[in-house]
């Protein structure tokens, strides 16, 4: 005998929570899907647009700086074809009023700091854009004729001088260490540029050699007699030893990330030559 056992399932009805989850699972899958397109792209994005950003404010900072450099050096060149062609036994005249109150002031400046009343120390050499502050007395004066221009051959540098060691004066140039000799004037002369931009070309240099000062008083050769690394607060390097000194103060490490630690100091020694160097100014 055979036993026959049938058994019907029913139709099965649309559940709609089923539904739901499977809706709610499809717009978790979609929003997994967006928010890994914006990790793939817009982290890249941002870095290439922070990135662009860096470059044109650097490009930015050397273009500046190289037309400023341009202006200053025919500025500098006509004043000193107008002060030989004034009188080229005499002292560099004045192109404006301007340069008359700047030229007192420096005149004013050489006096304190042969006196002492004026102590020089290393530049801080703050790279940072809000805090441009004045270092000089000068500094409230009208940028006119710049104080000289300085140039080493054996390494390729050649830049002009500004008064002063503030952020903006550093960034498109060569600076003069208030409280040091001036340019031209007996003792040390004390020069600090950014190890970056004008002064990184001094990693290059060596004893012996040569450095030339040009003012609207003369041109001053110096030979490299000394090349040191100091700490910050090592201020002596810039005292007036009763010679004829220039020393030139940058940043060191030269490759370095953030304010470096140390100073990288280059001192010269005038040359006297009847021919190629003048006496400095008592």
């Amino acid at each position: 005998m055979t036993l026959r056992v049938e058994y019907r399932i029913p139709p099965t009805e649309p559940n709609l929570s089923s539904g739901q989850n499977s809706s709610s699972a499809e717009s978790s899958a979609f929003s997994r899907s967006s928010s890994n397109w914006l990790g793939r792209w817009a982290a890249p994005l941002l870095l290439f647009l922070i990135g662009c950003l860096a470059l044109g404010y650097y490009a930015y900072d050397i273009l500046n700086a190289h037309f400023f450099q341009d202006a200053q050096s025919r500025r500098f060149d006509d004043a000193l074809r107008y002060a030989h062609a004034s009188n080229p036994s005499a002292p560099a005249a004045s192109l404006n009023p301007a340069d008359e109150l700047r030229a007192e002031a420096l005149a004013d400046l050489g006096t304190q700091a042969s006196r002492g009343s004026m102590s020089p120390a290393l530049p801080k050499f703050d790279e940072s854009a809000g805090t441009n502050k004045a270092t000089s007395p000068l500094s409230g004066l009208a940028e006119s004729t710049p104080l000289g221009r300085i140039e080493i051959g054996s390494i390729g540098l050649k830049a002009m001088i500004q008064e002063g060691t503030g952020w903006r004066t550093l960034q498109r140039g060569v600076g003069h260490i208030t409280g040091t000799a001036l340019l031209g004037h007996s003792g040390n002369v004390g020069l600090a540029g950014h190890r970056d931009t004008f002064f990184r070309k001094l990693r290059n240099i060596q004893e012996g050699d040569e450095i030339t000062l040009t003012t609207l008083t003369g041109t001053y050769v110096y030979r490299v007699g000394l090349i040191s690394i100091v700490e910050p607060e090592e201020s002596g390097v810039l005292r007036d030893s009763g010679e004829n000194i220039l020393t030139l103060v940058t940043c060191y490490p030269f490759s370095y990330v953030g304010p470096a630690p140390k100073r990288f100091i280059v001192r010269a020694q005038q040359v006297p030559s009847d021919s190629s160097a003048v006496t400095a100014t008592k």
